[in-house]
């Protein structure tokens, strides 16, 4: 059976964390306009996701898809490295 991911999410967000074997965390930065003052405020979600062979690390750019639950907090995996740090 071939892998459907035509409707599954996709999110870019920065390593903030690899100190888990096959794990990591990141953070991912969205801006959503105050419903009453019309500034634009950033709020931060941290994922738990997998990355099999240990890629990333920390300060990276990566891209993730939501999968199975892996664990108690992993739901997301590792597709590609967008950016490396500096």
């Amino acid at each position: 059976m071939a892998e459907q991911t035509a409707n599954k999410k996709t999110k870019i967000g920065v390593v903030v964390s690899e100190k888990m074997n096959k794990t990591r965390v990141i953070a991912v930065n969205r801006y959503l306009k105050h419903p009453l003052y019309n500034k634009f405020v950033k709020k931060t979600s941290k994922f738990m996701i997998h990355d099999e062979k240990n890629d990333s690390h920390e300060g990276d750019t990566i891209k993730v898809v939501e999968t199975r639950p892996l664990s108690k907090n992993k739901r997301w995996r590792l597709i590609e490295i967008v950016e490396r740090a500096k």
